[in-house]
């Protein structure tokens, strides 16, 4: 059986990106099917109105492209968190979408920013950082996949083009690391071995001392068994000689 706090599978690893998916999928066909623009739920900057979007304008997208491109990220970061940071995903999950909008509310244009790309960008800052910090192989590893499959989602942080909420990116990359300093995680244990662990002697391990000083392997002879004088014992018997 593994440890509770070693990375096990389980539904909630499938559930969690899921329901994400259905939920900016449903929003999204409800606008098309009753024709609702839910557009001005969206983060307005500075403006009272415009704080309702910290909670909404994840759920909501401009159009089918703008859905389709966050619906891949969305969902394989949101399984990366609740597979390797269970106990805090859901944590993480809402203090994300809380304070990566409140800061693109402070700091965003005067426009209407929507999307799921905030909290995507909380996600991938989050997963990478806190592999970096946690210094377990496993969650380096994670971090170094983050990086080659969205490390060019860095540019989009700053102004490089047109139509999109950069200041949302921006917000959620700085949430992101944010929540992965000031979050504590529990790691699995890596398993050391017996030359690694404190007090290691070499000269009574029994595999060393088949090598010399020099790294060389030493055959061992097979050791001849000696049978104790006394555990053979000989009667002689004489004769006496016939006279004639």
């Amino acid at each position: 059986m593994k440890p509770k706090d070693s990375f096990q599978f389980s539904g909630s690893v499938l559930l969690a990106p899921l329901a994400a998916i259905l939920a900016i999928w449903t929003v999204f066909w409800v606008e098309v099917q009753f024709g609702i623009n839910f557009n001005d739920f969206g983060i307005y900057p500075r403006k009272l109105t415009g704080l309702r979007g910290v909670l909404f304008s994840p759920f909501i997208h401009g159009s089918v492209e703008h859905l389709y491109n966050n619906t891949i990220p969305l969902a394989v970061l949101t399984a990366f968190l609740v597979y390797f940071y269970r106990e805090i995903a859901l944590r993480t999950l809402v203090l994300g979408v809380l304070l990566s909008g409140i800061l693109t509310w402070l700091i965003g244009r005067p426009s209407y920013h929507i999307g799921a790309s905030g909290l995507i960008y909380v996600l991938a800052s989050f997963i990478f950082f806190k592999g970096v910090f946690a210094k377990h192989f496993r969650l380096v590893a994670l971090s170094l996949v983050v990086v080659f499959i969205y490390g060019s989602m860095i540019w989009y942080i700053f102004p490089v083009k047109d139509g999109i909420s950069w200041e949302g990116h921006l917000s959620g990359f700085i949430t992101g690391l944010f929540l992965a300093l000031i979050t504590k995680v529990k790691v699995p244990e890596v398993k050391k071995y017996e030359w690694e662990k404190e007090g290691f002697n070499e000269e009574e391990d029994p595999f060393l001392r088949h090598f010399d000083e020099h790294g060389n392997f030493i055959e061992s002879q097979p050791e001849e068994k000696t049978v104790a004088d006394d555990s053979i014992k000989i009667t002689y018997h004489y004769k006496k000689k016939r006279e004639n």
